[in-house]
């Protein structure tokens, strides 16, 4: 017979060790089938432990995603908006499901999962999707205008992703142009921004927002660059579920203010938050020509300004990657 791993995770706890022979007894399979599960949770990124002499315990308390107990901290204009909120064990990867179902949405459709198989980042990037600990979550809403009025989109996304954190007494955090959440110099939560529809109109934005709540030592080592966890910045990290209900509302409210005024109304906010303002990068252009400068902040289309010597120059997000220098 064989084990839902849900099913196994949810019976083992961070408080004390539960055995072999008791899970097996639990779930009605042999301690065989209970040890093939355990090492499969554990290669999908689990915080399972082995306890010597006494089975296997978690690292941490986890906290599964319920699609109830997200809507049920919505406030209601929220979910009234809401037309599916979907949380899955396993997918590929939430920004391609919302992709899949684009074409036949109706209103603003959110998608979690406890596990990517095919996380993605910004150009083709992995994103790593260890099991049980972090927030991965994509947004699908469309837009009446065409795709070019969307410029500035992922910028607003990070100043809601911010607020959201700072609700939960996240601080400390900033923003890398075009798409990253950085705290202590190291990546906190990125942003994959996916159009489609019309390029004059109607359109649809699917939004990607990856959160690391808590990360194994083991996927920090497969990570290409510096990150850091919310265990890391605060004593108590939050509920999964109320993160990421709190983060549908600021990306909700956030949303409406763009279509209405643009990126103009969070010029202000994004400022606030900029990491690259003041500061010596390197802007490799589509060409991979590198260009030295210093950043000068976003325009009003959140394009990245740069200043070369005397020269300010302005990149667009679909042409260049920024690396500080």
């Amino acid at each position: 017979m064989a084990i839902d791993p849900s099913a196994l995770l949810a019976a083992l706890s961070a408080e004390h060790a539960v055995s072999g022979a008791e899970l097996a007894r639990r779930l009605q399979v042999t301690r065989a089938a209970v040890w093939k599960q355990i090492e499969h949770l554990r290669e999908l990124g689990a915080p399972v432990e082995a306890a010597a002499g006494s089975g296997y315990r978690l690292a941490w308390p986890l906290e599964p995603l319920a699609a109830g107990s997200i809507r049920e901290r919505l406030d209601a204009a929220t979910r009234g908006r809401l037309a599916a909120l979907d949380v899955h064990w396993r997918i590929d990867s939430t920004n391609s499901e919302l992709q899949r179902r684009a074409a036949a949405a109706t209103g603003i459709e959110v998608c979690l999962a406890e596990t990517q198989s095919a996380g993605r980042g910004r150009r083709g990037r992995e994103w790593q999707s260890p099991l049980g600990g972090n927030l991965y979550f994509s947004l699908l809403r469309r837009f009446e205008a065409g795709m070019a009025q969307l410029s500035g989109l992922s910028l607003v996304v990070g100043v809601a992703v911010v607020a959201a954190l700072a609700d939960y007494g996240v601080a400390g955090v900033g923003l890398k142009w075009p798409n990253d959440v950085l705290a202590d110099g190291r990546k906190l939560a990125g942003i994959l921004v996916e159009l489609g529809g019309e390029f004059l109109g109607p359109c649809h934005a699917v939004i990607g927002v990856g959160i690391n709540l808590r990360l194994p030592a083991a996927t920090r080592g497969r990570i290409d660059q510096p990150a850091i966890d919310i265990a890391s910045l605060c004593h108590e990290v939050p509920s999964r579920n109320a993160l990421a209900a709190q983060l549908i509302m600021r990306l909700v409210d956030a949303l409406d203010r763009f279509e209405a005024q643009g990126f103009a109304a969070f010029g202000d906010a994004y400022a606030r938050h900029d990491l690259l303002r003041g500061r010596n990068v390197r802007v490799i252009a589509a060409a991979g020509a590198a260009h030295e400068g210093v950043g000068a902040g976003v325009d009003e289309r959140g394009a990245l300004i740069v200043r070369h010597g005397n020269t300010a120059t302005h990149y667009d997000s679909a042409e260049v990657s920024v690396r500080a220098a």
